[in-house]
């Protein structure tokens, strides 16, 4: 079964919404300026909150190894993801430090490069200024063939087009954040009927 990634959670009624919808994974943004971002004392607490079979990621771009090392060691996410220009040296300082998975980002747009690294995972997303988020769809046709490893697939999906992203792309699971809010908040009936779509459309 397609597992399920809600990201940008960042108030206790998100939590709330999630343990309601029950994704396999949340994310909480820890890039400073974004609207989404939030302090990793305040994810500890949404940490606490959040049912526990529901896997935490933290999303960086571009920091200091030493920052996530530090969010990793007092057990506020279960994995990493990178969401800049970290290159493979840059992943593996990161995993002789850490014992988290990690999802690598890549943003699509009009041709699909994946550089060498030793991440996890990797995670498809559009190319966009706002590095993900962006409520933007890319083709999938782009990805349908990648089995190098297995891959997040993100960019605009929703309870709308969920179904005919499935029938292209057989991703090890699915991201969305922008496309489950209300006037810039996560709406928990949007977040509830995402996940209900997935679980019905990839049941085994």
């Amino acid at each position: 079964m397609v597992k399920v990634k809600i990201c940008g959670l960042r108030r206790p009624e998100d939590i709330e919404a999630a343990n309601a919808a029950k994704p396999d994974y949340v994310g909480f943004i820890f890039v400073e300026g974004t609207k989404r971002y939030v302090e990793p004392i305040q994810a500890a607490q949404f940490r606490k909150d959040l049912a526990g079979d529901i896997q935490t990621v933290g999303v960086f771009v571009n920091a200091r190894i030493e920052k996530i090392v530090a969010i990793c060691k007092a057990g506020i996410i279960d994995v990493i993801q990178l969401h800049g220009e970290e290159d493979a040296t840059y992943i593996d300082q990161l995993k002789d430090q850490v014992d988290q998975e990690i999802i690598k980002s890549v943003a699509v747009g009009d041709d699909l490069v994946v550089a060498p690294n030793q991440a996890d995972y990797l995670l498809f997303d559009s190319l966009s200024p706002s590095r993900g988020g962006s409520g933007k769809v890319f083709d999938w046709q782009m990805v349908s063939a990648y089995q190098e490893k297995p891959f997040f697939l993100a960019g605009g999906l929703g309870v709308e087009n969920i179904e005919a992203a499935l029938k292209v792309v057989r991703p090890y699971a699915v991201d969305a954040s922008s496309s489950l809010e209300t006037d810039g908040v996560k709406d928990p009936v949007k977040m509830q009927e995402f996940v209900a779509k997935i679980r019905e459309v990839t049941h085994d």
